[in-house]
């Protein structure tokens, strides 16, 4: 039976919903053939003699809908007082509380409730309604063993099968650290300074400082002091290369005011030694008198 085109594009929302967002214990499933062909399956409550099976309930839906409810019932047998024993439900909901606004969630989740709080009342099973009322555990044990019979398959249905995230972790897991690193091989660490590699180098070791000659004093020496020594050469005193830079310039200007000194000495000496000092002009005046 055909809809109309908003028939059609509000029950697809709402299937859609429904596979997305199922309520608790409650599947959809549709052809891929035809997407009218609608079944709902239903987990037995626990605490309920439907516990352990699985209850399917096709839907037919009419050009009226959804003015007015579509056709429902069960597929699998059940012992049940409001249902039939060709699945008709006998719930208000498909009935005289029917609105527009209901849709396949709705009429699924009520029909689960039924299974839980059965109304011997309006029974149209008229034994199990009658078993109900008047010896409850025989009631259990009826339904109990239907359900084990009809609604209980060896595996669990896969549409409540919880859906397996492995696949994807695995693929949005980081890589392992063993694919990326590199060779030790392929890793070069500079050598410390102070270790002596077994290769020779080819690169011109560092010289050791030395003393140069007299003659040829280098630009770091200028400040040295030079002294004889015994064999008459001269030889080149430096300050200290331990010592700090400030004991450096320190000894130099020691060095430095002692020369000063001894210039300055040497120069009155030999002004007193010179023959045209004042004495020797009064001892000859008086030999020549």
């Amino acid at each position: 039976m055909s809809v109309t085109p908003a028939t059609m594009r509000r029950l697809m929302r709402e299937l859609s919903e429904l596979k997305n967002n199922p309520p608790e214990g409650i599947r959809v499933v549709t052809s891929d053939d035809n997407m009218l062909d609608v079944t709902g399956i239903i987990e037995g409550p626990e605490g309920t003699p439907y516990a352990g099976g699985y209850f399917r309930v096709r839907f037919k839906f009419t050009e009226e809908f959804p003015a007015a409810p579509p056709k429902c019932w069960f597929a699998t047998k059940i012992f049940h007082p409001n249902v039939s024993g060709a699945g008709e439900i006998c719930v208000n909901t498909l009935k005289k509380d029917w609105k527009s606004t209901y849709g396949i969630g709705h009429i699924l989740v009520t029909v689960k409730c039924l299974l839980i709080y059965p109304n011997p009342e309006s029974a149209l099973d008229e034994e199990a309604g009658k078993l109900l009322l008047e010896n409850y555990e025989s009631y259990c044990d009826r339904a109990k063993l239907i359900t084990s019979v009809h609604a209980t398959p060896r595996t669990r249905p896969p549409e409540f099968e919880p859906t397996s995230s492995s696949d994807d972790n695995d693929n949005t897991s980081p890589p392992s650290t063993s694919t990326i690193s590199l060779p030790p091989q392929s890793i070069t660490l500079p050598m410390p300074t102070h270790v002596t590699s077994p290769r020779k180098s080819t690169s011109p070791s560092p010289q050791p400082l030395q003393s140069s000659p007299a003659n040829t004093l280098p630009s770091s020496h200028s400040a040295s002091s030079i002294s004889s020594g015994k064999d008459g050469k001269e030889r080149v005193t430096s300050p200290s290369p331990l010592g700090t830079a400030d004991s450096n310039v320190a000894g130099l200007a020691s060095q430095s005011s002692l020369s000063a000194a001894a210039t300055a000495a040497t120069k009155a000496v030999k002004r007193s030694a010179a023959p045209g000092s004042a004495v020797e002009k009064r001892k000859k005046a008086l030999k020549r008198l």
